[in-house]
């Protein structure tokens, strides 16, 4: 692999980087070498994840040779922040002790990301560099990664954890007791990272816990990977120790950190909760009287002493009480009551929980929660609901004691009290109608809100940290973000794109094609007008975009409301037509499956490929990408600004307008509040150009684009390209005119080579073969062919598949990876074989054509049965024949889909509708039956033909066992005429 010289630290990377990946590796080890902090921009595809660990880890890999050089010759002034006295311990005991020195200070790297999804993209990024031999890690859940067959199945998450915290304890779960002497073994200590998938398969085959195994590895590890709260939030932090001493913390995708930071230190707390905890404490001192305890807790030896008396019970029971008085005397306006930060400590101190005592009664209540959670005399026992909001308020309020701790509080946060708006009320009144209720009835909302990102990032600072890198695809303006975070930044970046003007195109269209304006105001949200004058807008482009096309936007009613009415005018089903339309779920447990329905439907040659509508800040927006023929173009109909009444909003707000009169360079409230728009609209953007040959359009659909402060807040990369539309005609003969000229003048992608286990599936056929009739071997790359197989790409949904031209030691050294396997086509083999384990024949991905090439390790060559196409001078007739014959064996090698809902979607799609109720008739009469004959004869004269008979072969999932192998023989002897 090139290797690049950067600050004297040698930099291996998997090919020769382009200009704006070395300004980016140049920062980082900058960043590192002076111990600074860093602010760095890459937009996407510019191959920032890469650029990151290659860095990090070279400067690393050189710091721990330096620091095991110095221990070894007893030299420690290198460690840093080690007093005179421990120096002069460290350098005496260096004589006896000189292996167990040789890890004293080494710098770990702590990798972390917003979800698990992203760290795992992460850690493919290292498994295929040359820095995959580094130990690395990751945390998880308890929720990703418990594999015990109980406690596995709990739903409640924090009974899981007291679950789990008890069996460990008692020794009683064997998954964890096997830890200690499986952590050695080499399926985990090998040369290979392990994401959490790879630790859980590893975890069942050695009987031993995923969960707890990642902490041990940690212990080692060079590079830790894990999510933002493990970070950011001090409970998490603690209770999975992790350590931040001397060392760097890189925050990848950081334009989600402000938010992050505040909500980590911020929590809501209700009435109910506390009357719920007053409630489960009662519970417990009723068993304790009534005797019951041994039965209620089947779990604990009887005989062993408790972790609480009764008295202990009482005293809580007081101060719980005392706390929901204390909440219901204060005097709440129309609007809710805010006061400073410092209250919420007044209100604590008047239930007596104070800095003194403040450890204890947490202790106190967790071996509560611990008892409830573990009861199991009861079908509706009682799991510590009530009681766990009480803990989680306290932690967050007392995760400092200290005076200069309390000051900070006093200026970062805003304790708000709020009669709970119930949704029976009606909006309107529901303040007032609540007011007026003066019972118990009216739920009252403690919120106790961090409005200062500076609060989380300065915690981190004072553990004493080496360095902490922020980087995202979008996070400018840089300059109010570093005045938000409120740590020192030695290094800045801003990097501009790879692409170029030929594959992008960014327009503001300010009207639709109806001449009526488009602006998605709050006063305008509502005007039938300008929402049917955006659907046919969205209509018009989808007629000319390619492929997947993503229409962003600013909210879930939003989305809904233009939903209706476009589907009562007819908009929604002629867009359908041209593109079938995927709708974002509000629910995340049927978000996988749309998004994978998007994918076919894109990779189905006989569509026009798809239309996903989503939200900004959506999971659409954020977490996934769509490079190439996933993603084509990118509407935003408007801004997505915050709910402009929400009390935290207001809050914020206010508070900036605060701090900015002592601190200038602050944001306003106003100009926060704008930002929180186009940040959210860069992310959405940022989901279509993916790498460096990817294309697409930019479509600005609200006339507020135009605004000069708006555009100034946009991405830095897309400024320059940014137009705005004068005649809406012409801009649809400009989009037609970019996406044919790109087309034509840019390269097929090309995917990641494969790695050595996995098979080659599709070539392009001039890709190897040169014209003059020398043969090359065949190199393992994966290509997409523009003219057979053209949507084929998008059965690779992520842009961590898409890669630039890697060199031939890459392929050789490339170590194996589940991720690549996970996103390659999956119909390698046809239905028959994926069904029924006996057929051992394998065939090609759906809607793609076989071009068996020579390889160069191999004697004997198979030779493709496709015919090759002649073009012959004269003879029409004959030409138009081979075409034909071309066409059929194309069609004769489809296969029917994998997945049941497309195959029945498929089928309902090529067949009529009468015809379609007798296959679902045949089919239920079939299973209520058995009759085979006379299903093999409605199917026969349903499906077999030449252009269906691939779904005919596909019926075969629906037969019973004793009649597939008579189906298959009759399948392999079918004749068509000619």
């Amino acid at each position: 692999m090139p290797e690049v010289m950067i600050y004297g630290i040698p930099v291996s990377f998997p090919f020769e980087p382009y200009d704006v990946q070395k300004a980016y590796m140049e920062k980082v080890i900058e960043s590192l070498q002076n111990n600074t902090n860093a602010l760095l921009e890459s937009p996407t595809g510019t191959g920032k994840t890469l650029s990151l660990l290659c860095s990090s880890l070279a400067w690393l890999l050189v710091k721990k040779a330096q620091l095991q050089m110095n221990a070894q010759l007893g030299n420690f002034s290198e460690h840093g922040g080690f007093s005179g006295n421990l120096r002069d311990n460290l350098n005496k005991a260096s004589a006896g002790k000189g292996k167990d020195n040789m890890t004293w200070g080494m710098p770990k790297i702590i990798y972390s990301s917003r979800t698990h999804s992203q760290l795992t993209q992460a850690m493919q990024e290292l498994k295929r560099s040359s820095y995959r031999h580094v130990k690395a890690s990751v945390l998880g859940s308890r929720d990703q990664m418990c594999i015990h067959p109980e406690v596995s199945k709990e739903t409640n998450n924090m009974n899981k954890v007291h679950m789990c915290q008890l069996k460990v304890k008692s020794r009683t779960c064997h998954f964890y007791n096997n830890v200690e002497s499986k952590k050695d073994d080499r399926s985990v200590k090998g040369d290979e990272i392990l994401d959490i998938e790879d630790l859980v398969t590893a975890g069942k085959k050695l009987k031993c816990c995923p969960y707890y195994l990642s902490k041990e590895l940690k212990q080692d590890a060079d590079i830790i990977f894990m999510p933002y709260n493990y970070l950011l939030d001090p409970k998490s932090r603690k209770a999975n120790g992790v350590e931040l001493l001397n060392n760097i913390i890189i925050l990848d995708e950081a334009h989600n950190v402000e938010k992050m930071c505040e909500e980590s230190a911020s929590l809501q707390i209700r009435t109910t909760d506390v009357a719920l905890c007053i409630d489960e404490i009662t519970h417990v001192m009723k068993s304790f009287v009534e005797g019951a305890e041994d039965q209620m807790d089947a779990t604990m030896d009887a005989n062993q002493p408790k972790d609480f008396t009764c008295d202990d019970l009482c005293i809580l029971k007081e101060m719980m009480l005392a706390l929901e008085k204390a909440i219901d005397e204060i005097n709440i306006g129309t609007e809710g009551t805010t006061y400073p930060g410092g209250f919420i400590f007044e209100l604590l101190a008047k239930a007596e929980i104070k800095d003194h005592n403040q450890m204890s009664v947490i202790t106190l209540i967790e071996n509560l929660i611990q008892y409830l959670s573990t009861a199991s005399a009861s079908p509706f026992q009682r799991i510590g609901n009530g009681l766990q909001k009480i803990v989680d308020l306290l932690n967050v309020v007392f995760s400092g004691t200290t005076q200069a701790y309390k000051e900070r509080v006093k200026l970062c946060y805003k304790v708000h009290i709020q009669i709970e708006d119930k949704k029976n009320n009606k909006k309107t009144d529901s303040w007032g109608a609540l007011k007026t209720a003066s019972n118990k009835a009216a739920e009252r909302v403690l919120s106790y809100w961090c409005f200062s990102p500076g609060f989380g990032m300065k915690q981190l600072l004072d553990q004493n940290v080496k360095s902490i890198i922020l980087t995202s695809g979008t996070l400018a303006p840089l300059k109010p973000l570093i005045s938000e975070l409120g740590i020192p930044i030695g290094v800045q970046l801003e990097n501009p794109h790879i692409v170029k003007s030929n594959q992008i195109y960014v327009k503001i269209i300010s009207q639709g094609p109806d001449a009526v304006m488009l602006n998605s105001n709050y006063q305008n949200r509502d005007n039938p007008k300008y929402i049917s004058s955006l659907g046919r807008t969205i209509l018009s482009f989808s007629r000319v975009i390619p492929d997947g096309l993503l229409v962003f936007f600013p909210s879930y009613p939003i989305m809904t409301k233009c939903q209706e009415m476009w589907q009562a005018e007819g908009i929604w089903s002629s867009i359908s037509n041209i593109k079938p339309i995927f709708v974002e779920p509000q629910r995340k447990d049927t978000f996988n499956t749309i998004i994978n329905d998007y994918y076919s439907k894109i990779s189905d040659r006989s569509t026009k490929g798809a239309c996903f509508m989503a939200v900004c800040r959506g999971k659409v927006s954020e977490g996934l990408d769509f490079a190439d023929m996933n993603g084509r173009a990118v509407i935003i109909t408007g801004l997505p600004f915050p709910p402009l009444k929400d009390p935290r909003i207001v809050l914020k707000k206010k508070y900036l307008e605060e701090v900015r009169v002592k601190q200038k360079e602050y944001l306003s409230g106003d100009e926060w509040y704008s930002l929180e728009a186009t940040r959210a609209v860069n992310q959405a953007i940022g989901r279509v150009i993916r790498h460096q040959n990817d294309y697409g359009a930019i479509l600005l659909c609200d006339t507020r684009f135009n605004n000069p402060k708006l555009k100034g807040q946009l991405s830095a990369w897309l400024r320059d390209y940014i137009n705005v539309s004068n005649k809406f005609g012409e801009t649809v003969g400009e989009i037609c005119r970019f996406f044919k000229n790109a087309e034509n003048s840019l390269p097929a992608p090309k995917l990641k080579p494969l790695m050595p286990h996995e098979q080659i599936t599709t070539y392009n056929e001039n890709s190897t073969t040169s014209l003059t009739g020398v043969s090359f071997a065949a190199a393992n790359v994966r290509t997409v062919n523009k003219s057979l197989s053209k949507k084929s790409v998008s059965q690779y949904p992520n842009s961590n598949e898409v890669y630039a031209d890697f060199s031939m030691d890459f392929y050789k050294n490339a170590q194996s990876s589940s991720y690549v396997n996970e996103f390659k086509p999956k119909q390698t083999k046809d239905l028959f074989s994926a069904l029924d384990s006996s057929s051992d024949s394998t065939q090609v991905a759906p809607q793609s054509v076989t071009i068996n090439k020579r390889n160069a390790e191999e004697s004997n060559i198979t030779i493709s049965k496709k015919k090759k196409l002649k073009i012959k001078s004269f003879g029409f007739e004959e030409n138009m024949n081979t075409i034909k014959k071309e066409v059929d064996a194309v069609v004769e090698e489809r296969t029917a889909p994998v997945s049941l809902i497309d195959f029945v979607k498929e089928i309902k799609t090529l067949l009529d509708q009468d015809n379609y109720k007798k296959f679902q008739l045949a089919i239920s009469a079939y299973k209520k039956e058995g009759d085979y004959d006379l299903f093999h004869a409605t199917l026969s004269g349903l499906l077999e033909n030449r252009r269906l008979f691939y779904l005919f072969k596909g019926m075969k999932r629906f037969l019973k066992e004793d009649h597939k192998s008579g189906f298959q023989e009759y399948c392999d002897n079918v004749k068509f005429l000619s």
